[in-house]
């Protein structure tokens, strides 16, 4: 008995969005109406690998729905099993392989509980005998047109959510494959974990690394507002002007400012007129303070160590680069 299938209508699907069936553009499948399983394409060169289970015929649109005929391979082994539980209605469902031409939000494309734009323009690229499908239409229709409805909630959803304009789906439940295995055990999940698993993993990492973001700012503030209050109390700055170099490091960043500041001379003591003839190597120097800036960089580069106790007692922080 000759089954003909529903392969779309523009109903919402498992999925959270819809694909209006006007908007399909057959031209290029009805070239090479090729009738696929489960959305696979033989290209590994495997001796597994599943090859197309025929074609599809009598392609055509009826009201809102598209229909057609799976015609299978009778030669070829797979084909012939699949054929079989179809004519057994053991498999009911086909599924549409479209490539997303266009997208609305538009309110008059949204219709109550959807959750992603309506996709008004596409182009089928091959249609599949399924398990299970997305959208409740797409199931073989029997000769005296009873229609089974089957629902699937997939997590294709949740991949579409962070794609801003996806080029093209598959509506169908994905199967994780070797490199989505790889993406699981990079994550520390089995190899088997689910779509589900994997994406919230993900959406952890991304909140960890927004926290950890959050507080490297925060204490790259502190630090900004510690070493502009020391320069402050040195005398280098004076207190009305403490929000201008706080904003000054915010926009250079912490190494930068202390340059700035490291440059700044403070009130003129006794001790500075006395340490500028301190032999160079830093023997004299008490604080950072007391390191004439004419002499800095030169005390930077030839007594690192040095530079470096004297720059924690003074900032209270390592310097930023390696001296």
């Amino acid at each position: 008995m000759v089954k003909e299938a529903v392969i779309n209508t523009s109903r919402l699907n498992s999925y959270g969005f819809r694909v209006l069936t006007e908007g399909i553009d057959l031209s290029q499948y009805e070239k090479n109406p090729v009738l696929l399983w489960m959305h696979t394409r033989p290209f590994r060169g495997t001796t597994d690998e599943v090859l197309p289970l025929g074609r599809m015929e009598n392609l055509r649109v009826e009201g809102d729905q598209l229909i057609g005929t799976p015609v299978f391979d009778m030669n070829d082994e797979f084909a012939r099993k699949v054929a079989d539980k179809w004519e057994q209605g053991i498999l009911k469902m086909v599924s549409a392989g479209l490539v997303v031409q266009e997208e609305s939000n538009a309110p008059e494309h949204i219709v109550e509980g959807q959750r992603y734009a309506t996709v008004t323009r596409s182009k089928l690229r091959e249609v599949s005998i399924v398990d299970i499908g997305a959208n409740d239409d797409a199931l073989a229709l029997y000769s005296d047109d009873h229609l089974v409805n089957m629902k699937q909630d997939s997590e294709l959803s949740k991949l579409l959510s962070l794609v801003s304009n996806p080029k093209e789906i598959t509506v169908e439940p994905l199967n994780i494959s070797m490199p989505m295995k790889e993406i699981a055990l990079k994550l520390g999940l089995p190899e088997n974990a689910t779509l589900e698993q994997i994406m919230n993993a993900i959406v952890g990492l991304q909140d960890q690394n927004r926290t950890l973001k959050a507080e490297k700012e925060a204490a790259g503030v502190k630090n900004i507002e510690l070493a502009v209050d020391q320069a402050v109390s040195a005398g280098k700055v004076s207190a009305d002007k403490k929000q201008h170099f706080v904003d000054l490091g915010k926009k250079v960043g912490l190494e930068s400012l202390i340059e700035t500041l490291n440059l700044m001379s403070g009130p003129m003591r006794p001790t500075d007129v006395i340490h500028q003839t301190a032999p160079a190597g830093g023997e004299g120097y008490k604080t950072l303070r007391d390191v004439p800036v004419s002499k800095m960089e030169k005390f930077r580069k030839e007594q690192p160590e040095e530079y470096r106790k004297l720059y924690i007692a003074e900032y209270g922080v390592e310097p930023q680069k390696n001296y």
